[in-house]
């Protein structure tokens, strides 16, 4: 069937790039996430979503952009359920906090792949380590947003709260890395209980 002005099959061109993105993302995730795999590799990637490297490179640069690119999109699904939940809860500060939270695990046991090369694999990567420590800290930063929000005259100051959105993130990263690779054994209730304590505990000025 020949090609019109970049149709196919009464798909677009770009369509077809945007579908073929998707399965390199979705087969990216898989590869990061593979055990058996001691590093993933464009080569790896390409043949688990069944597309050569011209394809690769229609969406990326480079391995690292692929693998960047994953990581960043976990961020934002994160970002998004958790504020979703916590503007679902009400205005009850504990409500909002502890609904955040458990939409946050939810997510992590709903998938724990995404989990585990976001915040525990792409530490160990010395090119997603400065992008890492920006999501981290951009967390941090919708933390202490969040708190002045719900607490208002209630809460820290800007700069306290930003220190304490820095502390509860860090532990959070902590304490899902300790669950995720098996070093501590909890219940995702146990997670949610101690991280929706330690956020109120941190942000309500004393």
């Amino acid at each position: 069937m020949a090609v019109q002005s970049g149709t196919y099959r009464g798909v677009s061109a770009e369509d077809r790039a945007a579908e073929r993105r998707e399965r390199l993302l979705e087969a990216t995730l898989a590869v990061w996430a593979d055990p058996s795999e001691a590093r993933p590799t464009m080569t790896r990637i390409c043949a688990t979503a069944g597309l050569t490297e011209r394809y690769f490179y229609e969406s990326f640069r480079s391995l690292d952009d692929a693998l960047t690119a994953v990581m960043d999109r976990i961020a934002t699904e994160i970002e998004e359920v958790s504020l979703a939940a916590g503007d679902a809860a009400g205005d009850d500060p504990a409500a909002r906090a502890r609904a955040s939270v458990l939409a946050f695990v939810e997510y992590l046991t709903a998938d724990p792949r995404k989990g585990r090369v976001a915040i525990i694999e792409a530490g160990a990567m010395p090119a997603l380590r400065a992008r890492r420590t920006q999501l981290l800290r951009h967390f941090a930063h919708r933390s202490a947003q969040e708190a002045r929000d719900i607490y208002g005259v209630g809460g820290w100051g800007p700069r306290e709260g930003e220190i304490a959105g820095l502390l509860f993130i860090g532990g959070m990263a902590e304490l899902v890395s300790a669950w995720l690779d098996g070093s501590l054994e909890a219940t995702p209730e146990e997670l949610v209980d101690a991280a929706t304590a330690m956020f109120l505990g941190l942000h309500v000025a004393g």
